[in-house]
């Protein structure tokens, strides 16, 4: 078990093109750490780098205290769960789980021992003698954990391992990784570009874009604090809401003028935003924030935004409401179940603007919102 550091790191692959940029991070020992982001943002490489399958262009990766730049894979004591699993097809769960401890010469009994040790931690005992064609997907994904756990490694490198799963089972496993990391309490990088397995696995959540840090912290931490407007929009399912807006005052009160709507700047807010009355900022509201004001039980509150039922997708007990104002075209809001709305329906919604952020404008538009907002975003920083 060690502490892994990554010391301002950069890839850059032939063309020039920069996958990774200046990147630093800690990892403490036996901290789970997931990598998230959209395609192409620079996390498998990161992995990738960290386990030595790729050369580093720039800086340094420690585990346990060794800097580990030149050292083969083999060598650097960490094991890889990889995305298709990677499994001999011509060898049984057992062989496969067992090669590894084979080709580090460990005397058979030792071997055997930690190979049915790992099988029974994930309940695939009864599937040691079959080859992988006969596995289902999750039976496959935990003969590959299981091949990981048996070399008791200083580290465990996940590259979406869950990505091939079904909806289900992917909600099973994810259950079973967790339970996992704490019973075995090994340091665990995790990449995936699902932010729901990354809220709910990882001690911290590192969210990566153009292969820099745009902000790391716990999971809630990066969902109710996100330092700028493109973690804001990549956390959260559905995705936050931005609305443009102007600053203004009206009856001596700051307000968003939305352009069809009004909404007045709770305290927190008014004090954050008083210098830029008259400027436009970029009004960000979680579906889950908005409520039906037409049931009467936020009149008179104020705060309200008048809206058009473009979709409506009933989940159970909440729905997904798709509505647009007449400045806004696409707004989704996440409320309790009624099956009185449908598409076409004129709408009252109150907007809970005690929850709300803003952001400057453009992409990554820091959230202004927050106290000491640019300490929230991580770009190229030590976390």
């Amino acid at each position: 078990m060690a502490e892994v550091i990554l010391d301002n790191i950069t890839k850059i692959y032939p063309g020039g093109v920069k996958a990774v940029d200046n990147m630093s991070l800690k990892i403490e020992d036996q901290e789970f750490i997931v990598l998230v982001g959209p395609s192409g943002c620079g996390k498998s490489t990161t992995l990738r780098m960290v386990a030595g399958l790729e050369e580093i262009t720039v800086g340094t990766i420690r585990i346990a205290e060794r800097v580990v730049n030149d050292v083969p894979p083999k060598d650097r004591d960490i094991a890889m769960v990889f995305q298709n699993y990677a499994l001999y097809p011509h060898m049984t769960v057992y062989k496969n789980m067992a090669f590894g401890l084979k080709l580090r010469r460990l005397p058979k009994r030792e071997i055997e021992q930690k190979v049915r040790d790992a099988a029974r931690l994930l309940g695939i005992e009864e599937l040691l003698d079959r080859k992988p064609k006969a596995l289902s997907g999750g039976q496959r994904q935990r003969v590959a954990v299981g091949r990981a756990i048996v070399r008791t490694p200083k580290a465990f490198l996940f590259d979406e391992p869950l990505s091939n799963l079904d909806a289900k089972l992917r909600v099973e496993m994810r259950a079973e990784l967790k339970k996992l990391h704490r019973r075995l309490a090994t340091t665990t990088i995790y990449v995936t570009h699902d932010q729901e397995e990354a809220m709910t696995l990882g001690d911290r959540v590192v969210v990566m874009k153009d292969g820099i840090i745009h902000q790391c912290g716990s999971p809630l931490e990066v969902y109710e604090e996100p330092g700028n407007r493109f973690v804001a929009g990549f956390v959260g399912t559905p995705p936050m809401n931005f609305l443009e807006a102007r600053v203004c005052a009206e009856n001596g009160q700051l307000c968003f003028d939305e352009g069809s709507n009004k909404l007045r700047l709770p305290a927190r807010l008014a004090e954050a935003l008083a210098c830029w009355e008259g400027r436009q900022v970029v009004l960000g509201v979680r579906p889950e924030d908005f409520s039906c004001a037409n049931e009467g039980k936020f009149a008179g509150q104020g705060n309200i935004l008048n809206v058009t039922i473009t979709v409506v997708e009933p989940l159970g007990d909440k729905m997904d409401v798709y509505v647009q104002t007449a400045v806004h075209d696409h707004l989704v809001c996440r409320v309790e179940a009624n099956r009185s709305l449908r598409d076409g329906m004129q709408l009252s919604m109150y907007v809970a603007m005690d929850r709300v952020h803003a952001f400057e404008p453009g992409e990554e538009g820091v959230n202004v919102s927050l106290n000491g907002a640019g300490d929230k975003v991580s770009a190229g920083q030590a976390v």
